[in-house]
Formats: C-alpha cells, structure tokens, sequence
C-alpha cells in the first residue's frame, strides 16, 4: 500500500467500522434514526400537527403520519423560498433542489437541510472513496483528478431567502475547496447552463489533466466522451488518459450501456462503482465489484419504508420495515430525512438481493411502466430484454422508449417503441421480432397478453440526435436529466414521433 493510500486508509477506518456496525445491526441503527428525526422536529409545523412528542415505536410512526407526494411537500417549500423556517425541519433551510424528475414539466423544489446536504450527500462521497479505497488499497487512482459531469442548470436566487438548482450545482456551490483540488473541470465550467458548450469548456479544459476516475450519469458522459475522441481523434479513452481506472455512475441503469464503456474504456484495469443518490438523499454504494446490486446506506439521517406495489394509489397503504422485506420482491421506496421530508414516496422502485446485509438494485420508478392490458411491464424487464436482444443482434442502444397503443375497432394493441442506435440493426424488423420475444421471455404477464390481446410490438428507429434534439426542445439536455423509458400513455412517443417526421435542421 502507498503512502498516500495509508494516508487514506488512516482517515477513513473508523468510518469503515461504522459501516461495518450497520450492516450486522441494521433494525437498531434505523430505530434510532427514526427516534432522532422524530425528536428533533418535534417543534416544527409538520412535528406538532402529527404529534412527534407522543410517538414512540416505528408502528406507530407510519400509523400516525400518511404517506405522502410532492404535492404534499410543495406548499411547505414555497412559503419556506418566502423565508418561513421550522416547517418541516428545525435547523434554517435555504438551499433548493430544482428537479422535474423523468417526467412532469413543472418544476419540484426538494428542501435542502445542512443535515442532508453534509450528512448524506457529502458522506455518500466520501463513503465511496472509503469503500474504493479498502477494496483497492494499491490502487492510485485518487492521486489523480475525478472528471465529474454534474448538472445544466446555475445556482439561481430570486430572494434573500432562498437558492435553487439541480442537486450538482447545489453540492458544486459548497464544497469546500480542498476538495475542489481534485476535481476537473472548475466549478465556472461546472456551473455552465448551456450543455452544448459546456461539453466543449470541458474538452478545451481537461485534455491535459490527470484524470483518473468519473463521476456521472452513463448516457451524458457517453455524450461527452464522443466528443472527446473526437477532438482527439483517438480511438478510446485510456489513449487520452491513460491512468483512468474508475467511473462511478448512478442515475439510470448501467446495463443498456455497458457493452460500449467497455470498447470506449478497454483497459483491464478499468473499474466500475454505482451510487444512488437523488435531490432527496443518498441512498446506496456498491461495495463488491462482483455484485452489482447496492449496499443500502441506513446511517444517513434517513429512515427507509417499503411499499408492496400492489399499494400504490391506496389512501392508506401498508409498508413494511426493513426487517419484513424479502429478496426478489419489487418494492416503491419511502424516505424520512433530516432535510424534513416524512414518509415521502420518492418514486423509484427497489428489489433486495440480500437481507444481511441489506442490499438492493433499482428496478425502475413507479410511474416507468406500461400496464395498459394487465401486462405491468417494469422497466427492469424492458432493459433485460433490451439487452439481451442487443447481444444477440451485435447492436448498442443509445436511447429508447416505449408506450402502449390502445385497442381501436378490434383491432388488438401494442407497444410501441423509439429506439435510437448506435449503429441501426442491419434488420430492424428482426430486432423487433427478437425484443418480442425476450420481453415475453422476461415478463409472463407480457407473454400472455400477447396471446390474447397484444400483438407484436411496433418498432422505430430513430435518427441520430432524435432524442437529445426533444431534450433541448424541453430545456433539459445534459447534466441529470433523462429520457423516460417507459411510459403508461402516449404524451413522450407521440412528441417524437412528430420529432422524428420534421425535416432535419426544424427541431
């Protein structure tokens, strides 16, 4: 081990024995998360209407107090941007986290906590550099600088009581500036609004640094290492930095993209770590390289629920504690933070592969799905078919989605998909018909509306840029932002559609 990795090992061992402490008692760790939340807010607005003093036991907890949305959440954080505090979190908030998500176009603005921002965001980072460091104490790559692409959007502030932008900016804006030593590009890049030219501030600025490790959202960095290649007119990345080795990722689902990090990032050496984290908190590490489901982070000032989902729309749904999940069940996650949300659906769905300890994957969101005819396609069975339809026809996809078609005049339905290429199958109509068949394969419900009343899906491959073009019509190409995979009606596939019918140069 190198002087430097022992300089790193001595900081982060206590550290690792927490860790450590929550994986082999991880009910008491969340009982005392809740108990702390609980007590702490007790004086605020949302603590005294739901009687934060008399609550003692986790049952009643979730009893008491209902599950809620963001509709729920907004209008504390608009009369918290006017400068009300003790709402829903005792400590003064005045950060914002600006997110439309995958899907609506108005505007959500999660409240930012110091509690939150230090405690859950900062340590999910420096978790990270902790668990890469103990699974790799040779390896040298944070002697180097990390290349984090981050989000479109500027810190914005329309009064003195708040500041808003997508949680990169945010996070970007305090980190102290130690740290920033060893990070690439500089914040003033970082920080741009204009995608396109932020790609380009990026290439003229980081060609000639060090760069060892990535941090980012898989499709955007794709966007940016293209770009990269050529302007260099090298054929993969470890010709322009030959001692990247490390590329932390989360966001979206690594599997439709992995075949092509591997060409683009060839070197044996080459790592990889996934990270979930959301403007709400950070949730989860991957701490094995040969499992890639996550490592659930229960000692972040957040408490965990699970949902069956066969809850979801109920006025009172029932969850269960960690200690009642079981593995290979698909759950929508509910959060309680010290940035003052309670029992907030947070709209992703996760699946346990091992309860000791507790580790999971994201199997998609609870609005992804198609479930027109009874089929409850998730958006973990369309990536499986998807990539195994890829393997056997040799092609990558850069972006895809799909939607149902609805039964007219007896005739039966279908979905629908827009799928965008690396390079386009040679036999588009093959590649439907094998995608047909791995998503009955994967999805039994699928199977069987196929005999009675779905046909074959529908399939179109989509012109180079097609997707990234409907993005900036949107306002949102770059950063975190992301194509919705599966949708439930026709908004997003008929918006392309009519996309994809404009003479090239209109969009």
């Amino acid at each position: 081990m190198s002087i430097f990795n022992s300089i790193i090992s001595l900081f982060t061992s206590k550290r690792l024995a927490q860790i450590e402490r929550f994986k082999t008692n991880p009910v008491a760790v969340q009982r005392e998360t809740l108990a702390d939340l609980v007590r702490k807010a007790g004086d605020t607005e949302y603590g005294k209407l739901y009687g934060f003093d008399s609550i003692w036991t986790r049952e009643q907890y979730r009893e008491r107090l209902p599950v809620i949305q963001y509709d729920e959440v907004a209008p504390y954080s608009e009369r918290m941007m006017k400068g009300e505090q003790n709402l829903l979190w005792p400590t003064p908030v005045t950060w914002f986290a600006k997110s439309s998500g995958t899907t609506a176009a108005r505007s959500k603005f999660i409240p930012v906590s110091e509690e939150i921002l230090k405690g859950s965001q900062f340590q999910g980072g420096k978790d990270v550099i902790a668990i890469f460091n103990h699974l790799y104490p040779d390896s040298p790559v944070f002697k180097g600088k990390t290349l984090a692409l981050g989000g479109s959007s500027e810190v914005r502030k329309d009064n003195n009581n708040c500041r808003y932008g997508d949680l990169s900016a945010i996070m970007i804006s305090n980190t102290p500036f130690w740290a920033n030593l060893k990070k690439t590009p500089d914040q003033s890049v970082m920080l741009m609004s204009d995608w396109e030219e932020k790609l380009e501030r990026i290439c003229d600025t980081t060609l000639n640094e060090d760069v060892r490790s990535l941090a980012g959202v898989p499709s955007w960095f794709l966007s940016l290492i293209n770009r990269i290649l050529e302007r260099t007119q090298k054929s993969n990345l470890h010709e322009v930095w030959p001692n990247l080795e490390l590329f932390i990722h989360g966001g979206i689902s690594f599997t439709p993209y992995r075949e092509q990090y591997r060409r683009l990032l060839p070197d044996p050496k080459m790592k990889y770590m996934e990270t979930y984290n959301a403007s709400e908190g950070f949730f989860g590490i991957q701490d094995d390289p040969d499992d890639p489901s996550m490592l659930l982070m229960l000692d972040y000032g957040i408490y965990y629920e699970f949902m069956p989902l066969d809850e979801l729309g109920k006025e009172r749904p029932r969850t269960l504690l960690l200690e009642e999940v079981e593995k290979g069940v698909n759950y929508a996650l509910i959060i309680s933070t010290c940035g003052g949300l309670w029992r907030y659906l947070i709209g992703d769905t996760v699946m346990f592969t091992s309860t000791s300890p507790y580790k999971f994957k994201i199997t998609g969101r609870t609005k992804l799905f198609i479930n027109a005819f009874g089929e409850e396609l998730i958006i973990d069975n369309a990536i499986e078919a998807l990539k195994r339809t890829c393997e056997r026809t040799g092609v990558n996809v850069v972006y895809f989605t799909a939607a149902p078609v609805f039964m007219e005049d007896g005739h039966k339905g279908a979905h629908e998909w827009m799928v965008e290429f690396e390079t386009p199958p040679a036999n588009a109509e093959e590649f439907a018909d094998i995608l047909d068949k791995e998503l009955q394969s994967v999805n039994s419900d699928y199977e069987a509306k196929r005999m009675l009343s779905l046909q074959r899906l529908i399939l179109h491959v989509a012109r180079p840029g097609l997707f990234n073009d409907w993005l900036k019509q949107k306002g949102k190409l770059g950063g975190q932002n992301k194509v919705p995979q599966l949708w439930n009606d026709r908004t997003h596939i008929e918006e392309l559609l009519r996309l994809m019918a404009e003479p090239c140069g209109e969009a």
